[in-house]
């Protein structure tokens, strides 16, 4: 179903809960038309009491699920508003992969109450994949992968795979009597098989494997590109531990680039549209801050040029086109090439080749809205040599921009600075000084 039903569900939820009547029927409908995440989205349109008791009207089913998708921000401020009596029940069908997604978000006293109602073994999975960080395989792998030991007969394994495998299951896993991961055979090639004999010769032992400590990053691409669906993970002793999985890989890959598109805008990751005034002003606060700095080190620059300013004011009506038109031009680029390293598809092999399409890029609309404003420019103010120096500085702004906008998230990436984070202060910082120092510098020169 698709999300533009939420604007219709916003609009009777508010109606409903106004007159206190056929809530109940409401919400039916809401479970029954939207998937849990738009359940989740739908939930983070309203302010936190309104949303607390839409929330006590959904399933126990509903809850658990939504509870699962919601963002760590959102979940936080819902555990805040219920009673621990109403939390509690949210927390007891976690398994060890949902609760270390879930962890971050959590108190210690509801991690605990997750991890006491838990199996054995998914405590022991649980506790097991806490050994790793967030920047590690083994913190995000799946403990759900099909293996048989390889000394199992062909009418044994059958067995095993006739049962209800786990999602994204191609492949069984081969191990040996101590776990050591020896290969893997598909699942049609198990049940083509007529004999012991037929069945060995299946099994694939020239197979890609990923360690448990190796990079999520870096396991998530090479997981992606390998046509696959999961890949078996194996600790220091070539032991198998369990699989990555492609939906785990792509949302990792997602929430990079989510969070870093919500830190390019000076925000905090997952911030619910409905959290605390004071903490949403003190998480924007920093980065108004930094943007004020550079705004005042832009006009230190103007200020240089004062007295061309005072004798040629068309000049100061001029200044904010231009500023405008290279920080455009420059977001415009390093959105694009931020997006490009958070996907890894970005390296030293292409770089030359997108510095020189984005300054081609650049050159065209350079010249294009050089030659528009110029001309807007001449019909204004009735000036030859003030329309040649906009043309120029409108040109020269916007190549600088294109340039600055591969260079500055790649220089900042190098240097384990997040370009979400400070590129776009950056950018902008050395737009408009460059496009100031231009267009002041030529009109002194060629207007005095």
């Amino acid at each position: 179903m698709s999300l533009d039903l939420l604007p219709d569900f916003i609009e009777k939820i508010n109606h409903y809960f106004e007159t206190e009547q056929e809530v109940n029927q409401l919400v039916a409908e809401i479970e029954h038309e939207l998937y849990d995440e738009q359940i989740a989205v739908l939930l983070e349109s309203f302010p936190i009491k309104l949303r607390t008791n839409l929330w006590k009207c959904f399933s126990d089913e509903t809850q658990q699920n939504v509870f699962i998708l919601m963002k760590n921000e959102s979940r936080q401020l819902l555990l805040s508003a219920l009673d621990d009596e109403d939390c509690f029940p949210l927390l007891t069908k976690l398994d060890a992969f949902q609760l270390l997604e879930l962890s971050e978000s959590l108190d210690d006293r509801f991690t605990d109450y997750a991890v006491s109602n838990m199996t054995a073994k998914q405590r022991s999975l649980y506790k097991k994949s806490c050994d790793y960080t967030l920047e590690e395989v083994g913190h995000w792998q799946n403990f759900t992968e099909i293996q048989v030991p390889q000394r199992l007969k062909l009418s044994a394994v059958k067995k095993v795979c006739s049962k209800n495998l786990p999602a994204f299951t191609d492949v069984i896993y081969i191990v040996d009597d101590n776990a050591v991961l020896i290969g893997e055979i598909p699942l049609n090639a198990v049940f083509r098989a007529t004999s012991d004999t037929e069945y060995q010769s299946f099994i694939n032992q020239d197979i890609e494997s990923i360690s448990s400590n190796d990079n999520i990053a870096d396991a998530s691409d090479l997981l992606i590109d390998s046509d696959t669906s999961a890949l078996p993970v194996i600790d220091e002793n070539n032991c198998l531990t369990g699989r990555l999985e492609l939906p785990t890989a792509y949302r990792y890959k997602e929430q990079i680039i989510e969070t870093q598109l919500i830190q390019a805008a000076g925000l905090v990751e997952e911030e619910d549209l409905f959290s605390s005034v004071w903490l949403s002003s003190k998480n924007r606060a920093v980065w108004l801050g930094i943007n004020l700095v550079t705004a005042f080190l832009a006009s230190w620059f103007i200020g240089l040029f004062e007295a061309t300013i005072q004798q040629v004011v068309a000049l100061a009506v001029l200044m904010p086109v231009v500023a405008s038109m290279g920080g455009i031009s420059g977001s415009q680029t390093i959105t694009l090439i931020i997006r490009g390293l958070a996907l890894g598809q970005i390296n030293d092999a292409n770089k030359k080749d997108i510095i020189a399409k984005e300054l081609k890029v650049g050159a065209i609309n350079g010249v294009l809205w050089a030659i528009v404003i110029s001309l807007i420019t001449y019909f204004w103010f009735d000036a030859i040599m003030l329309s040649i120096t906009i043309f120029i500085a409108i040109l020269g702004n916007i190549l600088v921009a294109s340039l600055s906008g591969v260079w500055v998230p790649w220089i900042l990436s190098k240097f384990n600075i997040d370009p979400a984070l400070s590129g776009s202060v950056v950018l902008t910082t050395v737009t408009d000084i460059f496009g100031f120092i231009v267009f002041l510098g030529l009109g002194s020169l060629l207007l005095l």
